[in-house]
Formats: structure tokens, C-alpha cells, sequence
């Protein structure tokens, strides 16, 4: 039936012929028409104003995919970020861990050496008042000769005398 009309670009249907261009009209009018009221009858109207709804609601979830796939990257973007941090943070920590514990062994060496200048000074103490007390024993000793020495000349003085 449709024969005579052909397809151009614009999806409309055109009679071949150039100069019938009122026909055509005519003809399409009625087509649309006749396209119409076959349409609501059977429901095709209908059918594709659901098929509308359908492909809005398609491209609604394509935008909530997309906008979750760009949440998602975003969350494997901060989580390796985070993760990036951590593991600085966690080196960081190990130097210090390191650090104080070569800080400890130099406290350790450091009161080692301290003990045994300590040991030294008591030894050193000891051995002065084991000097001390030999010297209170000379000194002592040399009152005591001094003493006889007095002694001796008073006595001798007294005799004389």
C-alpha cells in the first residue's frame, strides 16, 4: 500500500513523485490519522508511553550505577590512601621502636659505666679512709711521742731545776 512513498532521513514518508507534493500531504495526514486510531485501539499509545517510562527508569539506574561505581571509587580512593598513611605511619613506628630501644641500650651502657665509676669511687673512698686512718694512727702515734718527748724534757727540767 505504501509503495509509492519513500523514506528520507527525516523518518517522514514522501511520494516519489516531486510535483504531487499536496497529495502527499493529504496522504500523510491521513496515514497519521489512520495510525492514530489504529494506535489507541490497540493500544500502542499506550505501550509506548510505558516503553518512555521504561527508559527513563533505565537511564535513572544508569546514572545510580554510575554514581555508585564513582562513590565506590572513591572509597577504594581514600581506603588506599588510607592505607598508604598507615603503612607510613607504621614505619615511622617501627623507627621509633628502633630508636628507643637503641636508646635503652645506651641508658644500659650508660649505667653500667656509671656503676663502675661508682665501684671506683667507693673503692677510691675506702682507700681514702683506709689512708685516713693510718694517718690518725701516725698522727696518733707522733702525739704520743711528742707527748713522751714533753715528757722527757720536764722531767728533765724538773731535775735540773
Amino acid at each position: 500500500m505504501f509503495d509509492k512513498f519513500k523514506k528520507e532521513e527525516g523518518g517522514e514518508m514522501v511520494e516519489e513523485k516531486p510535483n504531487e507534493e499536496t497529495k502527499v500531504e493529504s496522504i500523510e495526514e491521513k496515514v497519521e490519522s489512520s495510525f492514530s486510531e489504529n494506535s489507541s485501539q490497540i493500544g500502542i499509545g499506550d505501550l509506548m508511553d510505558k516503553r518512555a517510562k521504561l527508559d527513563e527508569a533505565i537511564d535513572y539506574v544508569g546514572l545510580m550505577i554510575k554514581n555508585l561505581k564513582d562513590k565506590r571509587t572513591s572509597l577504594e580512593k581514600d581506603i588506599e590512601d588510607e592505607s598508604v598513611d598507615i603503612k607510613n605511619l607504621k614505619e615511622k613506628l617501627e623507627k621509633v621502636s628502633v630508636y628507643i630501644n637503641e636508646e635503652n641500650k645506651g641508658i644500659q651502657e650508660l649505667t653500667r659505666k656509671r656503676q663502675e665509676v661508682e665501684n671506683e669511687a667507693n673503692e677510691v673512698g675506702s682507700l681514702i679512709n683506709n689512708l685516713k686512718d693510718k694517718l690518725s694512727g701516725i698522727d696518733k702515734i707522733v702525739d704520743d711521742e711528742g707527748n713522751r718527748v714533753k715528757k722527757i724534757k720536764e722531767t728533765r727540767e724538773s731535775i735540773e731545776n
